[in-house]
């Protein structure tokens, strides 16, 4: 198999998404004609493989578990950046604008919230690259593997269980924040 240079050279190996059939044409294109020679080989190989099969084979347990975990992991860091932005800024804000202001607790969180929610979309990039260098690799799985319903719920699960731990793991700030009496005190001591 040998690297499809034109492609490469124009742009096409950067698509991202899904593939549409604009994004198709685009491909098609742009290659040579050997090198869609060679696509359509490719294809043909593909779905002869996938058509000599009745029924897909189902994941083994283990397969199961690498998709969980490979899909827990960016879930993980997203909970921990969410909560501890959330935590931090929540604080900040309830104890310098809620004092001052007289905004409620509720209403700082949820303003910390928002933040938090701001600063998870800029890291959201960040977060999957850090996660793909941690070298957990999706099992090999075949289209019709990726699709079936223990597949899909593994990863679900996968991802609700990252997203629980890094909130907990998130929650660290708590151990050295103030609370708002503290605070109201300390002023009232320094005055």
């Amino acid at each position: 198999r040998t690297l499809c240079v034109s492609a490469y050279k124009y742009g096409v190996s950067k698509l991202t998404g899904s593939l549409t059939r604009q994004t198709a044409q685009d491909l098609i294109f742009r290659l040579h004609p050997n090198e869609r020679r060679l696509l359509m080989e490719e294809l043909e190989l593909h779905l002869g493989a996938t058509a000599t099969y009745d029924k897909p084979v189902t994941p083994t347990p283990e397969q199961l578990q690498m998709v969980a975990i490979h899909n827990a992991l960016p879930f993980v860091g997203f909970g921990f950046l969410d909560n501890l932005i959330m935590i931090v800024a929540g604080d900040y804000i309830d104890t310098t604008l809620g004092l001052t202001l007289g905004i409620s607790t509720m209403a700082a969180a949820g303003l910390g919230n928002a933040i938090s929610d701001a600063a998870g979309i800029g890291s959201a990039w960040y977060v999957e690259k850090l996660a793909t260098r941690v070298g957990v690799q999706a099992p090999k799985l075949t289209p019709a593997q990726m699709e079936m319903s223990a597949t899909r719920w593994s990863s679900n699960i996968g991802r609700a269980v990252g997203v629980f731990v890094g909130c907990l793991l998130g929650m660290f700030p708590l151990l050295f924040l103030s609370s708002k009496e503290d605070i109201i005190q300390k002023e009232g001591k320094a005055s």
